[in-house]
């Protein structure tokens, strides 16, 4: 049954109404007008790595008050046809779920580095988020188990820029081999999808009570599977865009009550409008209803896993092969040489990654199916080095290798795989640049630019 009030023009499960009824924070009236408002908010994430010179042009709009260096926008602009979204400068991000960074602020120590699991990624946002508050000595495994959903991971985390980031493809169940590795586990649970129903209202006419609780029970198959890939101590974020306590609410009491957890409580300022939720256990979790902030509807929790000690990792198999001095000296003109990376060959290309995490590697590529670790910088073909559009964009590219940059038109032009030419002297491997972002690779050969910009990846919007 569906509920219809006065002219909404989005109608609610009366189910769902009647069910948040004594959930804590639960404004029928406000809830209502917000999903008959209409209104589509939007707001982006600036990449820190990346976007210095956008914060100047962000600073008039309207800041999210639980983010830094995210903002509102006045109205929703065509990303596509940005050549500063492409190269990784901002990430465009639902409000709410931002607040992840907040707990992650509250609950961990990020001036260490530390082994972190996004186990729900796709498309990558969060994943991202939490990349750019770790150490770059830290280690992040985003994973995704849908194979359809992973493609659009490796590409987001690849624009980012970011060389401790490994993709996995794996159910959570994989995980449990991976005794007390993470130091953090956020689990951004799949569920009913009731706090999206201004976003995307055709997800109305899918809603019910049964699939809550379907979705609550393979909720808590999620948490049992990596329960034993945490560490004693480490840190546990469960959430879900959903609004029924069956999701939310009842399943931090089942962690808690299950699996040895204690809930963290989080400090919210009062003006957030962010709604505290105590469960009978006494457990914390967070409530985002629109009506009360400006985003869609969101809910977080936090907690910490009793014990101290963790156990040794297992022996490693099979390990990685590494890059012999000459090949080092190949691709040497290529990589910044301030940072302390270390080179893997993986089938044919070469990899490059943080030199603390490079045993993890190891340890993760005999449990995990990997689609991505650290930079694929390219291969070495008969002493060759072809590099690869994920070192192009990356943070590790040499800030010393040549350039060119262009304006709007000619990046939408390279953005598009369409043939352009350059007035330069220049010849070989060149970057090409917009508003001093690096796009990715041209060759510039005598008669002609071959532009190299991934052929998935190319703008079809003219």
């Amino acid at each position: 049954m569906l509920i219809k009030y006065n002219n909404l023009s989005q109608q609610l499960p009366a189910a769902l109404i009647a069910s948040l009824q004594t959930v804590a924070g639960f404004d029928e009236e406000s809830f209502v007008l917000a999903h008959e408002s209409g209104e589509r908010i939007v707001s982006v994430r600036l990449n820190p790595a990346k976007s210095l010179h956008l914060i100047s042009a962000y600073s008039s709009f309207e800041k999210v008050p639980w983010s830094n260096k995210a903002w509102y926008l006045p109205e929703r602009p065509s990303f596509t046809l940005d050549p500063s979204f492409h190269a990784g400068a901002y990430y465009v991000q639902e409000a709410s779920s931002m607040f992840l960074g907040e707990v992650l602020d509250q609950t961990c120590d990020l001036a260490k580095d530390i082994c972190v699991l996004d186990l729900c990624a796709a498309p990558g946002g969060k994943s991202i988020h939490i990349q750019s508050m770790i150490t770059a000595g830290s280690l992040l495994v985003s994973n995704e188990v849908i194979k359809s959903r992973v493609n659009v991971l490796v590409e987001n985390i690849t624009k980012s820029g970011a060389a401790n980031v490994v993709i996995s493809n794996n159910d959570s169940r994989h995980f449990n081999s991976l005794n007390q590795f993470f130091d953090v586990i956020v689990v951004d649970a799949p569920c009913s999808g009731s706090g999206l129903f201004r976003k995307d209202p055709t997800a109305i006419n899918e809603w019910s009570l049964q699939n809550t609780e379907h979705c609550s029970l393979r909720q808590q198959r999620i948490l049992a599977d990596i329960v034993s890939s945490l560490k004693p101590g480490g840190v546990l974020i469960y959430s879900t865009c959903s609004y029924s306590e069956c999701e939310n609410e009842k399943i931090s009491d089942w962690i808690v009550i299950n699996h040895s957890f204690t809930s963290i409580p989080l400090e919210v300022k009062k003006d957030w409008k962010i709604i505290e939720s105590v469960t009978r256990q006494g457990n914390a979790g967070y409530r985002f209803y629109p009506g009360k902030i400006k985003g869609e509807g969101f809910f977080i929790a936090a907690f910490k896993k009793a014990g101290f000690e963790h156990i040794k990792k297992a022996g490693i198999k099979n390990k990685l092969q590494l890059l012999t001095q000459k090949e080092l000296n190949i691709i040497k003109p290529f990589i910044n040489a301030a940072l302390s990376l270390t080179y893997i060959k993986w089938k044919n290309d070469v990899l490059a990654l943080p030199a603390g995490i490079y045993k993890n590697l190891e340890y993760l590529k005999n449990t995990l199916y990997l689609k991505k670790a650290g930079v694929n910088i390219g291969s070495i073909v008969r002493d060759e080095f072809i590099p690869s559009h994920e070192l192009a964009v990356s943070t590790i590219l040499s800030i010393h290798f040549p350039f060119i940059e262009v304006g709007k038109a000619q990046a939408l032009e390279y953005l598009r795989r369409h043939e352009f030419k350059i007035e330069t002297s220049l010849k070989g491997w060149v970057i090409l640049k917009y508003n001093t972002l690096p796009m990715g690779w041209v060759k510039i050969l005598a008669n002609r630019i071959n532009n190299y910009y991934p052929k998935e990846w190319r703008i079809l919007n003219k």
